[in-house]
């Protein structure tokens, strides 16, 4: 029965991510990646044996962990992600902040001014010159 429901925790999550992810709104785009990262680490996690088990500790003369522990691979690496997901929504809220410092709108226009114009020929032009 908990599986059912964390399957269905994952797909509300990714979802809801997705559907804010593909608006135009850049605190809702933010979000929608914090959301879809959650989803993959409740993915990740539940495939790691999800019922309540005893610590990964390997037994006195035992050579492998027995099937009575929880797996510690899929709690490391969900922990890795928490850490680098949090870094990326730090920095995805900063550069958002910086983007309506400079007069971008709440929506996705703003990008506009990430990027200097083209020359007139096609070429990139030099990174000091913007809009």
């Amino acid at each position: 029965m908990i599986e059912w429901l964390l399957a269905l925790t994952i797909a509300a999550l990714a979802a809801a991510g997705l559907y804010l992810v593909l608006g135009r709104d850049l605190v809702g785009l933010v979000v929608g990646l914090l959301l879809v990262a959650a989803a993959g680490n409740l993915f990740v996690f539940g495939a790691g044996r999800i019922a309540n088990r005893g610590a990964p500790l390997v037994a006195e003369g035992a050579t492998a962990l027995g099937p009575e522990v929880g797996n510690p691979l899929t709690q490391a690496l969900v922990l890795t992600a928490i850490v680098i997901g949090f870094a990326l929504s730090c920095f995805a809220f900063a550069l958002v902040l910086r983007l309506r410092s400079l007069g971008a709108g709440p929506d996705g226009d703003g990008y506009q001014y990430a990027e200097p114009r083209p020359k007139a020929d096609g070429e990139p032009a030099d990174p000091e010159e913007r809009r």
